[in-house]
């Protein structure tokens, strides 16, 4: 069944120069990452800021801790074709300059902005401009700094119980630097409560679930490098988006932010909440089965396809086991076996037809003919992409193709073999 979003109110991201994004409503799951370059460095910034809006980014947001970089967003707005967030932590000037600039979104941090008069002269200015605010908390940014009473506090608390009383911080904050907005009759506001710790964030972000009507940005900060971070992350963010939670999202790595993009882009895909809009491949783990080098194939195969610019989706298995059954729903699939492999094209009825035997050393050729073919009938009309299941008649795994009983027996007893 398809995921049931949890209403919202709904703002709208972006001018007719550089693309509107909805958020919230009615509106899909939109994606958005932060570039690393500095952001009065115009040159990097743009060139960093175009190749992540064609990797897929709906958004991106940029720092703008100084004046110089604030000046810079008007040299930069020309030369992009995306919305821009500025992020806003310290001094509420940047907010107005970069408004000023025609920023498209704003992010201000309720633990560094306090000044209620101050907070307001964005509020003022945002209005105007029919631009939306995002409200920002943050883990390490949320526990109270200048009043030294109120810190030593919340210190004890945290001390108690941190999970439980950091989610009970950063909403209570929310909530608190929400009251200015409501007083000011300003109500494009998006929400986010990011922590380190998954479990924090998904207990503030149901939270801020059940109080709040508002969009919500999703993100876990400061998440580490890809190889650990994108468990973090996918943890609590696929999680709550399961739950129908979320409007926006962000994934956060130390490192190029165009694997922010391509992560994101991959959650919003498998869940059903973003279209997908390049192939997807899928292949079987590895296991004493297989009889061919599938780890160095898998790999030529995932460089090549992404020169195909359809969503084919293309399954590649080691063996005709289990091969035929986690495939099911490709549109094009090769099995392996005793140095060969057998080629699967789906045709219009959901039937997988097999197409060819070749040996090992031409399946990759023989493969990327067939996807290429392929994409080039869903171009033309004459194919469609496989959302449902393709119904695949399994080559024999005993016959010529097979792994034969001696690979598929353990301890003397035949195993049930999957048709």
């Amino acid at each position: 069944m398809p995921i049931v979003r949890r209403k919202t109110r709904k703002v709208i991201v972006g001018d007719r120069e550089h693309g509107f994004v909805g958020i919230g409503g009615d509106a899909p799951v939109a994606l958005q990452t932060m570039t690393s370059t500095y952001t009065y460095d115009i040159d990097a910034t743009v060139k960093q800021i175009n190749a992540l809006h064609q990797g897929g980014a709906d958004m991106v947001r940029v720092a703008v801790p100084d004046k110089r970089d604030t000046v810079a967003l008007k040299e930069i707005l020309k030369q992009v074709r995306v919305p821009l967030i500025a992020d806003v932590h310290f001094h509420y000037e940047r907010a107005l300059e970069a408004i000023e600039a025609g920023i498209h979104k704003i992010r201000l941090n309720p633990g560094n902005i306090k000044d209620r008069p101050k907070v307001e002269k964005v509020i003022a200015a945002c209005r105007e401009r029919k631009i939306p605010i995002r409200v920002g908390a943050n883990e390490g940014g949320i526990v109270e700094r200048q009043d030294k009473g109120q810190r030593a506090e919340e210190k004890s608390a945290l001390e108690q119980d941190y999970q439980g009383q950091m989610t009970a911080i950063m909403v209570e904050k929310l909530e608190e630097y929400l009251r200015i907005f409501a007083d000011n009759d300003f109500f494009d506001v998006v929400l986010s409560a990011k922590s380190v710790d998954p479990e924090i964030v998904l207990s503030a972000y149901r939270e801020c679930s059940r109080r709040f009507d508002f969009p919500l940005h999703l993100g876990v900060t400061h998440a580490g490098p890809p190889e650990t971070g994108r468990i973090r992350s996918v943890v609590a963010l696929g999680a709550l988006l399961a739950q129908g939670i979320g409007d926006t999202i962000r994934i956060s790595y130390a490192a190029d932010p165009i694997h922010e993009v391509e992560d994101g882009k991959e959650l919003l895909q498998v869940l059903g909440l973003r279209l997908r809009t390049e192939p997807e491949l899928i292949a079987c783990p590895t296991c004493g089965r297989i009889e061919i080098d599938l780890i160095s194939m898998m790999a030529e195969v995932r460089r090549r396809l992404k020169q195909i610019d359809v969503p084919v989706k293309v399954a590649v298995m080691g063996c005709v086991v289990n091969g035929p059954g986690e495939a099911e729903g490709s549109d094009v699939a090769v099995f392996a076996g005793k140095h060969k492999g057998v080629i699967y094209v789906s045709n219009n009825e959901g039937v997988a037809e097999q197409v060819a035997t070749v040996p090992e050393a031409e399946i990759l050729d023989r493969l990327f003919e067939e996807v290429h073919k392929f994409a080039d009938r869903v171009r033309r009309g004459e194919a469609r992409l496989k959302n449902q299941k393709v119904e695949i008649k399994p080559p024999d795994p005993i016959g010529e193709l097979g792994s034969g009983w001696g690979k598929i027996k353990k301890d003397g007893i035949a195993l049930p073999v999957m048709r």
